[in-house]
């Protein structure tokens, strides 16, 4: 009995050491920081269960910050009680994760864990571009990054413009320079100084008459041409414009049908880049809930279905697919517009998806009864009243 006492005293004590380096933020805020302090805010509704399952990795994140010497301070801040605050970093959905540099506002978009909210700390509270000066340097790098965007060369109007778009995208993805010494001998470089991006075992460099300017082309380059994907990342895809093409499989041991869908996808991504990764990003998902629910409908897996993310439009295979053949086929109907699109944002399908929304939301509330087992109907409506007010992340 005293063990347990002792175990819970213990566990008191480590949230109370670690809820000491999460401030508590008000409206005052904005006139009370120092001008060079850096700043990692979760914006919070004391009624939204997303924020409160998300607090316990918040305290972890603010002490592992102090205790690694990080120049991140931590807070948070009640939006429903703090509304200039709130209005002032643009909130509309919690718990929102947001960073504060040099009066440069951040938004973190990707998945609720420590890891990746540290990852995004890590990256804004660093610099903009980060100089790689040895082989073992880049080589640590490129360990570490599936992705990695490097200037090459010495100052120039390139490099301006490459550190103002690493200013503005900084929030993605890393950007390291370095000089062409430093770089493996393999990697041949025609003219100098150029911006090269390393992903897929190989590297490619940008080129303004062929790829347009170097911001969109940054962005379309910041994803592996071929990954798992998860429903953060495909928004982030989206976000880019270009289509994704994915395998939809068995979430756990996958069955002899879902590796031949992955493995299709896997291989025209590799040996028809040149065609179509200007307008397309190939993966796989694991299961089919977070696409049904966009489709509004329920998926087979495995299945092929190409999304649009940015405007929640979708593309179905009008026939069986079986070969290589068949899927470009496919994609060339996407593309050219022979193949009919399904979704999208107009005013019908927004009426569809609330609708919908509305039955998935009701249909997986638990039932709350009486003793006697009957509908107990006030609360239920009442607590779905008081959560509608906002819908997280």
């Amino acid at each position: 009995m005293a063990d347990g006492r002792t175990t819970v005293l213990l566990s008191v004590l480590m949230f109370a050491a670690a809820a000491a380096f999460v401030e508590e933020l008000n409206d005052s805020f904005m006139e009370t920081k120092g001008d060079d302090e850096i700043w990692l805010i979760k914006f919070y509704a004391p009624w939204c269960t997303f924020c409160k399952q998300l607090d316990p990795v918040w305290h972890q994140i603010g002490s592992e910050l102090r205790s690694l010497g990080s120049p991140v301070h931590v807070g948070k801040s009640d939006a429903t009680a703090n509304t200039g605050l709130a209005k002032e970093f643009c909130v509309r959905t919690y718990p929102a994760i947001l960073m504060l540099k040099k009066n440069i506002k951040y938004n973190y978009s990707g998945a609720r864990t420590k890891d990746g909210i540290m990852d995004f700390a890590n990256r804004i509270a660093g610099p903009l571009v980060r100089s790689l000066s040895s082989l073992q340097l880049f080589q640590h790098a490129m360990s570490r990054h599936d992705v990695m965007f490097v200037y090459v060369g010495a100052t120039s109007p390139l490099k301006g413009n490459y550190t103002s778009v690493a200013e503005q995208l900084i929030v993605h993805t890393y950007f390291f320079s370095a000089s062409r010494d430093v770089l493996p001998k393999a990697v041949s470089l025609s003219t100098l100084p150029a911006v090269v991006v390393f992903k897929d075992g190989t590297y490619f460099t940008y080129r303004e008459e062929r790829d347009g300017d170097l911001k969109s082309w940054i962005n379309r380059e910041r994803f592996p041409n071929f990954s798992q994907i998860d429903s953060y990342t495909l928004y982030a895809m989206g976000e880019t414009g270009k289509l994704v093409l994915l395998a939809l499989v068995e979430e756990k041991h996958l069955g002899e049908e879902s590796l031949r869908y992955k493995s299709l996808v896997e291989s025209v991504a590799a040996e028809h880049r040149e065609s179509y990764s200007r307008d397309m990003y190939f993966g796989f998902m694991a299961g089919s809930d977070y696409i049904s629910g966009l489709v509004m409908g329920e998926i087979i897996v495995p299945s092929f279905i190409v999304v649009n993310l940015s405007n929640d439009g979708y593309f179905l295979p009008p026939g069986t697919v079986q070969t290589e053949h068949n899927l470009l086929d496919f994609l060339d109907g996407v593309l050219n517009g022979s193949v009919q699109g399904h979704g999208g944002n107009g005013a019908f399908q927004r009426v569809r998806r609330l609708v919908y929304d509305t039955r998935v939301t009701l249909a997986a509330r638990p039932a709350v009864v009486n003793e006697d087992g009957t509908p107990l109907l006030t609360p239920l409506l009442g607590s779905h009243k008081k959560t509608s007010k906002k819908k997280s992340d």
